[in-house]
């Protein structure tokens, strides 16, 4: 087969997380910044692609860019990185299944949190603003799709970001699933497409884009603040308790395997 059952899935994923837990404090930093700069990297491509076609198109412009945006995941599970979403997922498991402390899993979130931040202001500034790949033409787009996910109001961003981590975390999941490397490009790419495409707020990609249009001279840093709070708990939300919990309620917990009863050979019957 090409692909693990959702029950050794399971069993991955608490390995992945255990080992993610115990990682160095500089391989988590490298990683993490590696990990908001390659998702930083997917939203530039999207901003670059979407950013200038016609607006009578309609939704098949958010589509379109939806379609390349999960480079920057793929970037990171296959090639190396650490992103707080995907991770919101792995630990919390471990921990479900008392592999790791409480404070191991806080350690992780926070050092992948603040290097995935820094991985995406860089880009952020770098790219979109000192090279100008978010401004110029592409400054409409930049505005309006910050604009629109700060004008999110607090308990909107927040299920918006559940909506968003669960099809990040089973993004992850799938990919954890596949055995061979064109699996794992797909088990990642589309729950990734569909999240954008439903246009869920991402905490990471929020980091990039919203900074991006704060660097063009819009918006402020109190915007970003409000905006990055409610989604990183909405993502919490999602990638811990409705892919993680569910999981590990559903294969470790609760998972029972019924016996088969033995077969006992039935008498002779004399003649």
């Amino acid at each position: 087969m090409g692909y693990y059952s959702p029950k050794e899935v399971t069993d991955i994923t608490i390995k992945k997380g255990i080992e993610k837990a115990n990682s160095s404090f500089l391989t988590l930093a490298i990683l993490g910044f590696l990990g908001g700069a390659f998702i930083s990297l997917g939203y530039l491509l999207y901003i670059r692609v979407a950013g200038t076609m016609p607006h009578e198109w309609g939704s098949f412009v958010t589509f379109i860019g939806a379609c390349v945006f999960p480079v920057g995941l793929i970037c990171i599970l296959l090639g190396g990185g650490e992103l707080i979403t995907g991770n919101m997922m792995a630990v919390p498991i471990a921990w479900f299944d008392k592999k790791i402390t409480f404070t191991q899993m806080l350690r992780n979130l926070a050092i992948v949190t603040i290097t995935n931040m820094i991985g995406a202001m860089f880009v952020a500034f770098f790219f979109g603003h000192f090279v100008g790949l978010t401004e110029g033409d592409f400054l409409e787009k930049t505005l309006a799709t910050a604009g629109a996910k700060i004008h999110d109001p607090f308990w909107v961003a927040f299920v918006s970001g559940i909506g968003c981590n669960w099809f990040v975390g089973i993004a992850v999941w799938l990919c954890y699933a596949a055995k061979d490397f064109t699996g794992k490009i797909l088990g990642i790419w589309f729950p990734v497409m569909a999240f954008v495409a439903i246009g869920f707020q991402h905490v990471v990609a929020n980091m990039f884009i919203i900074p991006a249009a704060i660097f063009a001279g819009a918006y402020s840093w109190t915007d970003f603040w409000l905006n990055v709070i409610p989604v990183y708990l909405g993502n919490l939300v999602g990638g811990a308790i409705f892919v993680s919990l569910f999981y590990y309620l559903a294969y470790k917990k609760g998972y029972v395997t019924k016996e088969q009863p033995e077969k006992t050979e039935e008498p002779a019957h004399e003649l």
